[in-house]
């Protein structure tokens, strides 16, 4: 069978199986497997596919008309121009997060930070970039050795070892009492418990929920975070959390509440006009 002809076939699957983007999809577990690029198999379309190829390729289509997702069939997803490698274990990347790490850096990329906290570290998408691109020391919490395990692997692809440190702990509880930061940045788990099943498949059943869900009402995680985050931060320091797209007024509401101890605080909206990111600066 030729390469456009096998694209067809997959497509088709992918199509019957409810996957969105299907078209794109197929050709990317196909250069997955071949290892070609995009101009590569467009070169090729005519030429045949062997045997084990062939075989190897449609159980990868199987797999996905499961549901599965496709980062986890390939081991990696790209996020900031960067190849990041990710598993059922952590959270796979997402623009939402790109756009948090945008507004950090437009907030923060003229003021020294020297060091900064990555809560929900996850993948490690976040304390890589805060160390490339402002070159602190992060320390990347999570309470999950397994995704611990996946942020580190994904510190050495991008040589950030020496400035990202991963600790395991719920939150800040595993932090000296005294550590204080310039900056927290934090995707925290802030889905609705009572609304993941809804999600889409490659959501609901493969993501990891301990990842996911905020509680009742998505704003579990949030509520220890606002509280405690204040003690962590030194005067004037910032602090970003990325938050669902119903929790900006409640989000807005914690942070400015009169015990709260933060100032400027700012809910952003995406570029589809969601609230999307917190901003706030703890009292000097």
């Amino acid at each position: 069978m030729k390469i456009d002809a096998l694209l067809a076939e997959a497509t088709a699957r992918l199509t019957t199986a409810g996957v969105s983007d299907a078209a794109l999809d197929a050709r990317l577990l196909l250069e997955h497997l071949t290892g070609l690029s995009r101009s590569q198999m467009f070169l090729r379309v005519d030429q045949p596919v062997d045997e084990a190829t062939l075989a190897e390729y449609r159980q990868l289509v199987a797999r996905r008309c499961e549901r599965i997702p496709l980062q986890h069939l390939t081991g990696s997803q790209e996020f900031w121009s960067l190849d990041f490698a990710v598993s059922p274990t952590v959270l796979i990347p997402r623009p939402e997060t790109e756009f948090l790490l945008e507004q950090v850096l437009m907030t923060c990329k003229e003021n020294e930070i020297v060091h900064a906290l990555d809560l929900c570290t996850g993948s490690g998408v976040i304390a890589v970039v805060l160390a490339r691109e402002l070159g602190c020391a992060v320390v990347a919490a999570d309470i999950s050795e397994a995704a611990l395990h996946m942020a580190q692997a994904n510190s050495i692809r991008h040589r950030t070892t020496d400035l990202v440190l991963p600790v395991c702990c719920d939150l800040f509880s595993g932090l000296h009492p005294r550590r204080s930061f310039d900056l927290i940045v934090t995707n925290p788990p802030y889905v609705a418990e009572e609304e993941i099943d809804g999600l889409e498949p490659e959501v609901s059943r493969a993501e990891p929920r301990l990842a996911l869900s905020g509680g009742p009402g998505g704003m579990r995680c949030i509520e220890r975070i606002a509280e405690e985050a204040r003690r962590r931060l030194r005067p004037g320091g910032w602090i970003f959390l990325e938050i669902g797209a119903d929790q900006g007024e409640k989000v807005a509401r914690l942070f400015r509440s009169a015990i709260s101890g933060y100032a400027q605080v700012q809910v952003i909206d995406d570029r589809a006009g969601r609230p999307r990111v917190l901003r706030a600066r703890h009292e000097p």
